[in-house]
């Protein structure tokens, strides 16, 4: 460190998709859930009327195709006949079970997802390197994240070819970062630029988080899970050296990892797609990563009348959000959070969420000198903070 962040690129699903919509879809599909009741109020206490997603909710929604699931129907037919059925007989059973609904297969997912994840990177990329006024051919390192779209080769490879980049070109894929990806990327590029102040650093993370959609669990968890998530994709570019049309610089990062929380959160990929899990008490442990955080800020600043002008945060719900507010150091001014707010109030956005509330910052204008935190918490619990000041 130090190291220089130009104003990052944002590109949000082109389907807008309301809550109202999610909860009608929801109370059909789900008519006899004992919180049934219960989903206005807590659609309300989310905050999130409407949210961005890559593909509509009717086809994220849909939980199941017709078709024999067998791995081959001529099989299945001769297996019908040498049991003594007559032709006519195996056509009526064939037909039947080809009418049955089936979950659909994660491939069934995942493709379009994993589509949709590399075209809105890839537009997320070319706009962030035009806001730096740079081409693919000048970018030296490349780090990607997404992590709802299990893929190898990843999104590195994938926007490598489409932009495309040098054949020399660093790429660093980070698919498992999931909410961290926005801060734990910005810290990586600063390591990297630090060692080569003349490298230049494209992060680019694609999120299609709805992919995690799964209209067949009934857990009040699933309920929340497809209350909560938007698709974005996001991308920056990250210097060693001052530039121009930079906004902010970077001067310290912290990690912080809390032991024996692996299952609080967590991805889970089965045959029908993958499936977000949450445990209730998952906002209290990500609650100590913030209290780490501020022993962190209090450790470099032995000034104790110090504060940030701005504290982007993603820790991932209200519950946290609310308790950054409430637990911050005495004397610091209200409204800090405006901006992660503002952002969480259009769906979390998982790793893409930093960089948007980054983005919100400065297109509402900040002045030279701003200091300025970041915080992001992610499954694990793992957390990386950033702090620095505005150019």
């Amino acid at each position: 460190m130090p190291a220089y962040v130009f104003p990052p690129a944002v590109v949000a699903g082109e389907h807008a998709v309301d809550t109202v919509d999610i909860l009608a879809e929801v109370k059909a599909r789900h008519p006899q859930a004992p919180w049934l009741s219960r989903i206005d109020g807590i659609a309300a206490s989310t905050g999130i009327t409407t949210r961005r997603w890559m593909r509509s909710l009717e086809e994220a929604a849909a939980p199941a195709v017709s078709g024999l699931r067998v791995p081959d129907e001529p099989l299945a037919r001769d297996a019908l006949a040498a049991d003594g059925f007559a032709d006519g007989d195996v056509d009526r059973i064939v037909a039947a079970l080809d009418a049955i609904p089936a979950p659909r297969t994660i491939e069934e997912r995942n493709a379009p997802a994993w589509e949709a994840v590399q075209e809105y990177g890839e537009r997320a990329a070319r706009q962030a390197l035009a806001t730096a006024g740079l081409e693919p051919a000048d970018v030296d390192c490349l780090i990607t994240s997404h992590s709802t779209t299990p893929a190898l080769p990843g999104l590195d490879v994938a926007l490598a070819n489409r932009l495309p980049l040098r054949g020399d070109v660093l790429l660093l894929p980070a698919s498992q970062w999931a909410c961290i990806a926005g801060t734990r990327s910005l810290a990586l590029a600063a390591d990297l630029v630090a060692a080569d102040p003349g490298r230049k650093v494209l992060v680019v993370i694609s999120e299609a988080l709805s992919t995690t959609y799964q209209s067949g669990d009934h857990t009040l968890e699933s309920l929340i899970t497809r209350l909560l998530f938007a698709d974005t994709a996001v991308a920056a570019v990250v210097t060693g050296s001052p530039a121009d049309g930079a906004c902010l610089r970077l001067d310290a990062a912290w990690h912080h990892t809390l032991p024996d929380t692996m299952g609080l959160h967590r991805l889970e990929t089965r045959h029908d797609g993958v499936h977000f899990l949450m445990d209730r008490s998952g906002p209290r442990a990500v609650q100590r990563t913030v209290l780490a955080m501020w022993e962190w800020l209090r450790g470099r600043h032995s000034d104790l009348g110090w504060h940030p002008d701005l504290l982007l945060a993603h820790p991932g719900g209200t519950r946290v959000l609310e308790y950054m507010q409430q637990t911050m150091p005495e004397g610091w001014p209200a409204g800090l959070l405006e901006h992660s707010w503002d952002s969480y109030g259009t769906g979390n956005r998982g790793g893409a969420a930093v960089f948007d509330i980054l983005e919100r910052a400065h297109r509402s204008g900040q002045k030279p000198g701003a200091r300025t935190v970041l915080y992001a918490a992610a499954p694990g619990l793992t957390a990386t903070a950033l702090e620095g000041e505005w150019l």
